[in-house]
């Protein structure tokens, strides 16, 4: 409207002027509705050129968006295992600091992993106190057979040396017995060594590796105990938080509840503008807002960065090829802005929905003289064309109560 009005002021008020002074015509007379558009038709036209030049070159330098809003993280309060709650130590809408439990999940099964696992331990402990006389019996089995091998492996030789001399006096039955004598003997003495190096094995490996393994289990039972009671991560608001003794819980069914951080997302606003402006909308623009959480107010913003991708291009692989005209919204420029007065802020909840307007600004590249001459000139009234957003913002502002508390 502020655009038809300028552009009437300087097109058909001027070609109204010159036909009723200059030309004598007056309404009513030559002057009608039904020769209005001929008479006027210079005016008309020009102010029609006019005002959608105008009404082009304003919001495409200096773009509104109707998307802005205050976002904020959440933290969804979750449990590592699906179970039942034991006990819930925080209420819905809570405040709490990083490191308070909000909940314990029932550990009857893990506490009897634990009493297992230390039962096994002892069980282990009592066998290598055990082992120490398995050993001592299995040492002294060798040695005895080591006494009964040498005393065959002598009267073996004797016998030999004896038939040596006079085989008439050794039988070769008696031989033979002694050199099976020696044999049995031999193999005792190998079956002692054998049950020796078992019992040392199972000192020094077998027991050993069967304690460590007792100690695992017993402390992943005594961490999943631990795992059990859930910890602020963060300071910040319970919300949705409903549990009770008894409640079941699953990580990826039923979460617990939410928690809204303290910190996150103060003072930053997100805007999406329309992708016309991604060549427009630079780091370091000004932007003026208002809310509908803070009505009658107006706050200056600056951006603070400009995401490179539009949210709608992505896509993620499927079992069908993607048809891009399929897509139903082109997507927007998403705009990061911070407050330039972080005061002005203060008051406005998060998740707050608001406009926007952003300002191009080439005053630097005047000053700097990277634009001179005619293109500053124009660069300066296209900045300046600006007023006219920043007019409707402030319309807006001042008309929104009217509109959501009467009109609506």
């Amino acid at each position: 409207m502020l655009e038809l009005l300028f552009s009437a002021l300087i097109t058909i008020v001027p070609d109204y002027l010159y036909r009723r002074y200059k030309q004598g015509k007056r309404w009513g007379h030559e002057l009608t509705l039904f020769n209005i558009w001929y008479e006027l038709r210079w005016g008309l036209t020009a102010c029609a050129i006019l005002a959608i030049s105008l009404i082009t070159v304003i919001f495409y330098f200096h773009p509104s968006t109707r998307n802005v809003s205050a976002p904020f993280r959440t933290v969804t309060i979750l449990s590592d295992r699906p179970g039942r709650v034991a006990e819930v130590y925080v209420a819905n809408n809570e405040t709490v600091e990083a490191g308070d439990p909000i909940f314990r999940m029932d550990t009857t099964r893990q506490e009897a992993a634990v009493e297992t696992a230390q039962r096994r331990m002892e069980e282990i402990d009592a066998a290598l106190g055990l082992i120490a006389t398995e050993i001592a019996g299995a040492t002294a089995q060798l040695e005895t057979a080591e006494a009964d091998l040498r005393q065959a492996t002598d009267d073996l030789n004797r016998r030999v040396a004896l038939a040596e001399r006079n085989d008439t006096v050794v039988s070769e039955q008696e031989l033979e017995r002694l050199q099976t004598a020696v044999s049995r003997a031999d193999g005792q003495r190998t079956a002692a060594l054998a049950v020796l190096d078992g019992a040392k094995l199972r000192q020094t490996t077998l027991l050993p590796a069967q304690r460590e393994s007792a100690r695992a289990v017993l402390r992943e039972a005594e961490n999943e105990i631990a795992k059990s009671t859930i910890f602020a991560e963060v300071d910040g608001t319970v919300t949705q938080f409903l549990l009770k003794p008894g409640d079941i819980i699953n990580p990826i069914l039923r979460p617990a509840g939410i928690l809204v951080p303290e910190t996150t997302g103060q003072g930053r606003f997100v805007a999406a503008f329309g992708q016309i402006s991604a060549s427009v909308v630079k780091t370091g623009m000004l932007v003026e807002i208002t809310c509908a959480s803070k009505p009658l107010v107006v706050i200056p913003m600056v951006v603070d960065e400009v995401q490179g991708a539009i949210a709608a291009g992505q896509f993620r692989p499927g079992d069908a090829l993607l048809d891009q005209q399929d897509r139903a919204r082109p997507g927007t420029v998403t705009v990061f802005l911070s407050p330039i007065f972080p005061e002005h802020v203060e008051g406005i909840p998060r998740g707050s929905s608001c406009v926007g307007v952003a300002y191009t600004s080439r005053a630097e590249e005047i000053e700097s003289g990277k634009i001179t001459g005619m293109s500053a000139f124009v660069a300066r009234i296209v900045d300046g064309m600006g007023i006219a957003n920043a007019i409707v913002l402030r319309a807006q502002a001042i008309l929104l109560p009217v509109k959501v508390l009467v009109f609506s």
